[in-house]
């Protein structure tokens, strides 16, 4: 009777989650692992929804002599809206799934950008010419949806509660500090070749975005998970480590977006978006391999096929991005008589054309309200002469021949 009662005593004092009920433990883990992916793609799917509508509304803006500021119209406000909304999800993503499935997930936004580019296209196409010019995005996005269903599918379970005492023992690890060392190094190199050197490939530019945004995920899924863990009543903003960790998140994200404009004014937006995402999601990846231990305990079935499931993706991201059309350089309505302080024979000598921008953005059109006809057809610059009585009679107008140095 002793043995029976002491045994059953120690049945009653094993945690829940203990190795005796190893497929409780299973479970959760794949719940949260679900509740992570779907917060990221719900985020992702939304902020490609935002700033969709916020480019229409751009757009709309310069089409039409609408004197109103983007800021003051519902469409771009709700576009705001949406994209706060999306940030916030994939922001609590971080704090239910592992950082190795949330990061891949980021190809959700580039499917959904070209879905909703197909189905708001304007061209009118012929069935045929339909197919044959959207065939790369149709594989692209059912590659695309293939590798997110691999990563959903064989992520890591790695579940670690982000308490200041865990994120503390990890960012003071061996692996880790080996791995700053190494990146740090590596991102001196670059920030050398290119500042001094002036190397401007892209490559080299992605490559420090990527450094920088591992360091950022590293960061979010640390602050995400400490603030889930506070409102769940286990407070964790008394640890400095917290607000180290948000100062490093915030700072990383400001240099990342900073390299990421210098990058989108030298090379094509499809182009940064290919090279960026592999090179960002794989560095990513090892990081978080690295600090947050995802794989440890993994099976090697399990790594192949998650691996497996983010090259299809990288591959579905390059077939997408390389359907885009090049960016076209913007060429203004009237564009032989736009140089400041030139007349035109429309204004008859009156009205001077405005200085145009030196570069073109939606929304940053100039409002040519005093023209009468937007669409007019375009002239030759003249200059009007003024002819005395004594000056032998010529035509009031000459043309000006311009160099292409002037």
């Amino acid at each position: 009777m002793d043995r029976a009662h002491s045994a059953a005593l120690q049945l009653q004092q094993l945690p829940p989650t203990s190795s005796a009920d190893p497929g409780s433990q299973g479970s959760f883990s794949y719940k949260e692992n679900l509740i992570g992916a779907l917060l990221a793609i719900f985020g992702h799917l939304v902020v490609s929804i935002a700033l969709n509508l916020q480019k229409y509304c751009h757009i709309r803006l310069a089409g039409t002599k609408d004197p109103r500021a983007y800021f003051k119209t519902k469409t771009w406000w709700l576009g705001l809206f949406l994209l706060l909304l999306g940030e916030l999800g994939v922001f609590a993503s971080y704090a239910f799934a592992p950082l190795s499935l949330i990061v891949p997930l980021s190809a959700v936004s580039v499917i959904a950008s070209a879905i909703i580019g197909i189905i708001f296209i304007k061209e009118k196409w012929k069935p045929k010419d339909f197919l044959r010019r959207y065939v790369l995005s149709f594989v692209g996005c059912g590659l695309a949806i293939v590798g997110t269903y691999l990563l959903v599918t064989f992520a890591p379970n790695s579940h670690e509660k982000m308490t200041g005492e865990n994120i503390t023992r990890h960012l003071v690890s061996w692996p880790f500090l080996l791995y700053m060392l190494v990146e740090i190094i590596l991102f001196c190199l670059l920030l050398y070749f290119y500042k001094e050197k002036s190397v401007n490939n892209i490559v080299v530019i992605l490559l420090l975005v990527a450094l920088l945004g591992s360091m950022t995920v590293v960061t979010v899924k640390a602050v995400a998970g400490m603030l889930v863990l506070s409102i769940q009543g286990n407070l964790q903003l008394d640890y400095p480590i917290f607000y180290v960790m948000f100062v490093c998140m915030v700072a990383t994200a400001i240099y990342q977006a900073a390299f990421l404009s210098q990058a989108s004014q030298m090379y094509d937006s499809s182009l940064i978006a290919s090279v960026g995402y592999i090179l960002s999601t794989t560095i990513a990846i090892t990081a978080g391999a690295v600090f947050y231990l995802d794989f440890i305990g993994e099976d090697a079935l399990h790594i192949c096929m998650f691996a497996l499931g983010c090259l299809i993706a990288f591959l579905g991201v390059f077939l997408i991005t390389r359907n885009r059309k090049k960016a076209i350089p913007f060429e203004p309505y009237i564009s032989m008589d736009a140089m400041p302080g030139m007349q035109n024979m429309h204004d008859k000598g009156m009205v001077v054309q405005p200085d145009l921008k030196a570069s073109f953005s939606y929304g940053a059109l100039e409002n040519n309200d005093n023209i009468s006809e937007i669409y007019a057809p375009a002239t030759l610059p003249v200059m009007q002469e003024e002819h005395s009585s004594r000056s032998a009679p010529g035509v009031p107008y000459r043309v000006l021949e311009h160099t292409k140095k002037e």
